[in-house]
């Protein structure tokens, strides 16, 4: 529902759920000035819808991330990071990928995935990320085996779900991708300069 608000109506509503956000999940002191209000209320309002996925542009320490983390929050999004450390490669992130996916696509939890340019350690992971956006299905992400254990662990919801042919495994297969879809909101927080 789209309500006219104030600035000052806006503030208030913010500043109370970034307390909780401190008191419940970490410490973010955020100013909300008047253009990070207008930020949080475009970020929310996107992720807000199913498939709702953004690139927030800025110079470092401007505040992407953190206001991405608090959006996230107001919408009731979990929100998921790559861990990077000096041994982080392709190999990693298909495995936290992988995770991403069985949590939004076969226990239907809502997520965040906030990412940050200097995260991107290999640009193998932009094809993995333009699949995610594109389509929500990245070709080699789960082999054959992995991909069998999805689509059995799915199918009696699938069935539930009133599908007709739910043993067919492309039906099953395409019902997991439009659940990840609906339930991930990938938010890429880049900086001009990289």
């Amino acid at each position: 529902v789209y309500d006219e608000i104030t600035v000052e109506s806006a503030f208030t509503f913010l500043t109370a759920r970034m307390a909780d956000y401190n008191a419940n999940v970490a410490s973010m002191d955020l100013v909300l000035f008047n253009q990070a209000i207008e930020h949080v209320c475009r970020i929310c309002r996107v992720t807000k819808n199913a498939r709702g996925n953004m690139l927030l542009v800025g110079v470092g320490g401007s505040g992407k991330q953190s206001l991405a983390r608090l959006a996230s929050y107001i919408n009731g999004l979990d929100i998921f990071q790559l861990q990077v450390t000096s041994t982080y490669g392709i190999a990693e992130f298909r495995t936290d990928v992988q995770e991403l996916y069985k949590k939004c696509g076969l226990k239907g939890n809502p997520y965040s995935f906030i990412i940050t340019d200097l995260q991107i350690v290999s640009s193998d992971m932009l094809v993995y990320l333009n699949d995610m956006l594109s389509s929500g299905n990245v070709p080699e992400l789960f082999v054959a085996d992995e991909k069998d254990s999805v689509i059995g662990a799915i199918m009696n919801e699938v069935k539930a779900s009133g599908e007709s042919d739910y043993s067919n495994p492309d039906v099953c297969w395409a019902y997991f991708i439009n659940k990840v879809r609906s339930n991930l909101h990938i938010v890429l927080c880049f900086s001009p300069v990289s």
